[in-house]
């Protein structure tokens, strides 16, 4: 039996995006016990969204996926490889950027470290009894870096807690899925639609 639902928050007005990142889940050399796409037609944003989808989820493994963002096609095989080989808990990899540049290029294939904890994407793999107990919230925190700067953004929020809750978080110092940068970009808030 495939370990692994994928979870797509989606919003109405991008339909070809949400099929290209749908059949590049479909093109996954393992393949998904189920997508589990959830739409976001209150307009209550990314976090909301991916929530509703992760509490359907009942395999023992979790992956995100951005309607605008695509899976390589050894993604999800890549990241379980990794999990089960460095017994973690949740695995992040990295990313090509098509039309943009990477804004994050300092942490690609630096170890994860809890006592300097920095910013990933929600493109992940975690064991999903960690990830539905964290859960996904829209806000902001403060750094625990530390000098009173608050973060943002319901993906470092969710790390930061699957991180406090004592998940072994890894990072696989490999470009496994593409993140578009785009016009349409919302960084999942629905005041952002277009």
């Amino acid at each position: 039996m495939n370990e692994i639902s994928v979870v797509i928050p989606s919003i109405p007005v991008r339909p070809g995006m949400l099929a290209q990142a749908v059949t590049s889940v479909k093109d996954q050399t393992l393949l998904p016990h189920e997508i589990i796409v959830e739409m976001d037609e209150d307009r209550e944003g990314a976090a909301a969204t991916r929530q509703r989808g992760l509490q359907k989820v009942t395999t023992p493994w979790v992956a995100f996926l951005d309607d605008d963002d695509a899976f390589l096609e050894r993604h999800l095989r890549s990241l379980l490889d990794h999990a089960l080989e460095q017994e973690a808990d949740y695995v992040y990899s990295w990313y090509n950027v098509i039309n943009g540049t990477d804004p994050m290029p300092q942490f690609f294939g630096l170890p994860w470290d809890n006592e300097q904890p920095h910013q990933t994407t929600i493109t992940t793999l975690v064991r999903t009894e960690i990830a539905q107990e964290v859960g996904f919230r829209q806000g902001s925190m403060e750094d625990p870096n530390g000098g009173g700067i608050e973060v943002g953004g319901e993906d470092y929020v969710f790390t930061l807690g699957c991180m406090e809750l004592g998940a072994k978080i890894h990072h696989l110092a490999d470009r496994t899925w593409n993140w578009y940068h785009h016009g349409n970009n919302t960084s999942g808030l629905p005041s952002n639609w277009g």
